[in-house]
């Protein structure tokens, strides 16, 4: 199973990652403030995902309901990689510094960087 979900997918994940369990017309319903997707297509989504392993479906309902079957840190953690092996030749280095440029960093995000950096320095 493929944890690099295209754009449309990763949408529809984030929205059963944030709200848990849903049906095809929640999902759309959520879908509709952030692009101009149909009912049918948003099915045609879901089917893909069930079989690409990336949703589950409950069938024990006449509306069916759809769940993320992968873990949120999981598919992140798989997009990273793959980023970081494409568009980095896998420094993980440049990856952070080319992040930190990319856009500006609140004071809060700043110190949970640091305190992640001396929790994995073992001279520290």
């Amino acid at each position: 199973m493929s944890l690099l979900p295209t754009d449309a997918e990763l949408g529809i994940l984030q929205i059963l990652w944030e709200s848990g369990p849903q049906t095809v017309r929640d999902v759309h319903n959520a879908l509709k403030g952030r692009s101009d997707v149909g009912y049918t297509t948003v099915l045609k989504f879901l089917q893909i995902m069930t079989e690409k392993g990336l949703v589950r479906r409950d069938t024990s309902e006449r509306a069916h309901v759809y769940e993320a079957a992968v873990e949120e840190n999981d598919v992140q953690r798989s997009m990273v990689t793959e980023l970081l092996d494409r568009a980095f030749g896998g420094s993980a280095t440049k990856l952070v510094l080319s992040a930190l440029s990319a856009k500006r960093s609140s004071p809060d995000e700043l110190a949970q960087i640091q305190r992640l950096l001396r929790d994995l320095d073992p001279d520290s």
